[in-house]
């Protein structure tokens, strides 16, 4: 099936397009009816018609955008028109929401005249918070976009223009920082007359590239002073003194080539001629000005960029828009102006140089990104976009004067990370406790990773360091892992960090012999004891039991039980306890603890109370809330008296025995645990009343199926495991785990280390809002 018939059909299955319109607040009693509607809304009404900036606290005006075409200009298609312009619309307004959870109503004009599409905007001000003027063709676009940012207070931005513009500008910033030239000596060769083109000729300046440096052309050739054909206020400004007519000339001894025109404007021989390690931004949609492959032919030493996802370095605007628009809102700014979209050029060249995520390498069938000549802008599926560029272009609006609300630029990066998931609301909490409690750093936790030479271990340790967690040390031969860092880019910011080869360290021995003695009546020999310290797993738990190190991460390249056999023989379980793996379930309005999922088979009563206990101590380090522990079965408070639900039964009996201050109950099925509803039909004695946040599995089989079913088919984060009974703090990360869960897991083993040493109490869970 070709790609058009997979679109068409992606267009019409199901729901006709795109998009649809969901309440965001409960309609399902008739007292929410009389709040939402008549006659509990005439209460905003009189509000807003007092103080009209109460729109704002009342409606939604304030994160909606008015997406606005006539449909002169779409995509490569020309003057289809606004019906057929809509499918466009709509796919702005999922872009929208999926990247910046902004919400968009589409307005397609049927307006060939500039002056209606202003008056149709106009008179659309009151409804929405800003609008993205599309696909309209030039020069009109020019005019209606200039006199709707004089006339309306809010921010009117063209995105064919300006979005663009700044993608292609943080490219080409970083393009110029790796062929070393300055921005003020280069010339610039601009492909196109239309807005695209004069938009970036116009940001270019702004950045640096001297006017008389720019040579721009269009389907005549050279804008030259003079030339009177097809001349507009807005090329005139770039037209030149020059005898140079065509393309094919401008490009003689030129830097860069900016293309904002049609397949095949250039060639091959037109490029030859350009300076060593020419800049070649062909961004024509569909199919660029002239192609990667017959570049790469004759210059090999051009950085390249398209509009094309299956090319490297794609000019995409995603990754503007969404994100202006986001800071631009979010402060009610009256305008998005020159400071703003330059403060977006400026986070997304830097954000290009940082360690790419591993779940950007997944979206992109597991490649490897790092700044270089093919990678000079962030992937369109790079999450932290949002926590770059809305920032700057906040500060920015706030610093220039267009916006008519302060915002604390932390609190905010703080708001914007809970669009991303509740996870980071979490993990934001833990690790801000933890380097408060680290202090100046002196007392940082030190923790020990055995797989010091996976790219992972060593992304993540760099990461650690950099926020402020721990301190890691790593484990192998020197010498690989520090090659390991040259050829990751982190030879540098690693540089002073500790890396220790058990074979050769001066624990080896003094190891060997602790070791020895405490495994002498378990058949460990000393010379069996010092082959197991040259081992990384055994050594590395021994640091920790000999308090040379405070915990050990280890796991992501090794099974779980070789993970867990070396720590529990060296630390041990404490004693009267039981190992329990949990997992922290982060969904977007409530945090579930799910265990054992790892460890105990076929746990007894009086171990089902203990992994309990342990789970519920262990919740209330991360929440404000009581934890409220169910322990689950088939059988609802005795509606059967099979052995596997007695045994639950028991142990319930059991909690409330050894720990009274626990809120628990059971046996009770999983719904009963959760569904407030059932309780209060059912089950009114029920102390956790469908409102449990721990739950307790009967078995290993039914705890490990259910978190692995959770992780698959929810849109719950998971973090964990989280392994609860050992002497010393010890975590096993999962296989393949990502750069940021094992920073995650890291931040949470400091947090044990820490609450061990009394130097840090429990941890609040932060409360949902939608406020800045």
């Amino acid at each position: 099936m070709s790609l058009y018939q997979d679109a068409l059909d992606y267009h019409s299955k199901g729901r006709k397009g795109k998009i649809e319109v969901i309440p965001s607040k409960s309609v399902a009693t008739q007292h929410d009816l009389s709040l939402a509607y008549s006659p509990g809304v005439a209460e905003p009404c009189r509000m807003i018609a007092e103080k009209e900036d109460q729109i704002y606290e009342y409606t939604a005006k304030g994160n909606l955008v008015a997406v606005v075409s006539n449909g002169t200009a779409v995509l490569g298609l020309g003057n289809i028109g606004p019906h057929a312009a809509k499918p466009v619309m709509e796919g702005k307004g999922v872009l929208f929401k999926k990247f910046a959870d902004i919400d968009v109503f589409d307005i397609e004009l049927d307006a060939n005249d500039p002056n209606d599409v202003i008056r149709a905007c106009e008179m659309l001000e009151p409804t929405f918070g800003g609008i993205n003027l599309e696909d309209i063709k030039a020069p009109e676009c020019f005019y209606i976009e200039e006199t709707l940012r004089s006339r309306l207070k809010i921010p009117v931005f063209h995105d064919d223009q300006h979005g663009t513009a700044v993608i292609s500008g943080a490219a080409f910033l970083n393009a110029l920082e790796l062929v070393k030239k300055k921005i003020e000596d280069i010339k610039v060769v601009f492909c196109g007359g239309g807005a695209a083109s004069i938009a970036c000729a116009n940001l270019y300046v702004n950045l640096g590239v001297r006017l008389e440096n720019i040579i721009m052309t269009d389907v005549h050739g050279v804008i030259y002073k003079g030339r009177e054909k097809d001349m507009n206020p807005y090329k005139e400004r770039f037209a030149v003194d020059t005898k140079k007519r065509t393309v094919a000339e401008a490009l003689d001894g030129a830097d860069a080539f900016i293309g904002c025109s049609a397949k095949d404007a250039i060639d091959a021989s037109m490029i030859v001629k350009m300076t060593k390690d020419p800049i070649i931004f062909a961004m024509a949609n569909p199919d660029p000005e002239i192609s990667p492959e017959d570049v790469l032919k004759v210059r090999p030493d051009a950085i390249m960029a398209t509009g094309r996802s299956d090319y490297p370095n794609q000019v995409n605007n995603v990754l503007g828009f969404p994100f202006i628009f986001r800071g631009a809102l979010d402060t009610r700014s009256t305008a998005i102006n020159e400071e703003m979209k330059m403060a977006a050029v400026k986070a997304l060249a830097t954000l290009a140089k940082q360690d790419v995520p591993d779940n950007v390498s997944r979206a992109y069938s597991g490649q490897r990104f790092r700044f270089g000549r093919d990678y000079l802008i962030p992937k369109p599926f790079d999450r932290r976009v949002l926590l770059w560029v809305a920032p700057a272009v906040a500060e920015a609006a706030m610093a220039s004067g267009v916006a008519r609300i302060k915002l604390d630029l932390v609190h905010y990066r703080e708001f914007l990370e809970s669009k991303l998931g509740s996870i980071y609301t979490v993990m934001r909490s833990i690790k801000r406790r933890v380097q408060s409690a680290g202090g100046d750093g002196k007392s940082l936790p030190k923790l020990v990773f055995p797989e010091g030479d996976h790219p992972k271990i060593i992304r993540a340790a760099s990461q650690i360091r950099e926020e402020g967690i721990a301190e890691p040390i790593l484990l192998g031969d020197p010498k690989k892992i520090r090659e390991r860092m040259e050829e990751i880019g982190l030879a540098v910011a690693l540089k002073d960090v500790t890396i220790i080869r058990p074979s050769a360290s001066e624990y080896l021995e003094p190891f060997a012999k602790r070791f020895s003695e405490k495994r002498s009546r378990k058949g460990v020999t000393p010379q069996m004891a010092l082959t197991q310290m040259r081992q990384v797993n055994y050594f590395s738990t021994m640091m920790v039991e000999e308090g040379i190190a405070d915990a050990v991460l280890n796991g992501v390249s090794q099974s779980y039980p070789q993970t867990l056999k070396p720590a529990i023989e060296a630390i041990g379980v404490k004693p009267g306890s039981r190992l329990a793996g949990i997992y922290m379930f982060i969904f977007k309005k409530r945090v579930l603890w799910f265990a054992d999922t790892t460890v105990n088979i076929d746990p007894t009563s009086e171990e089902l109370a203990d992994i309990a206990i342990q789970t519920a101590r262990l919740a209330k380090s991360f929440m404000v809330s009581e934890p409220k522990v169910a322990l689950l079965s088939f059988s609802n408070f005795g509606s059967n008296n099979h052995p596997t639900a007695l045994k639950v039964r028991r142990a319930v009996e059991i909690i409330r025995q050894n720990a009274p201050d626990i809120v628990v109950d059971g046996e009770m099925q999983a719904d009963t645990a959760i569904v407030p509803e059932i309780s209060t039909e059912s089950f009114p004695f029920n102390r956790v009343a469908g409102d449990a946040n721990i739950l307790i599995f009967p078995d290993l089989q039914s705890g490990n199926i259910a978190y692995k079913l959770l992780a698959r088919l929810s849109d719950a984060e998971a973090i964990g495991p989280i392994l609860v009974g050992m002497n010393k703090p010890v975590l096993v990360l999962q296989q393949n785990s990502d750069v940021n869960d094992i920073v995650n897991m890291a931040a949470i083993a400091a947090m044990d280390v820490q609450m061990r040493k009394g130097v840090l109490g429990g941890l609040n869970q932060p409360k949902n809002s939608n406020k800045t």
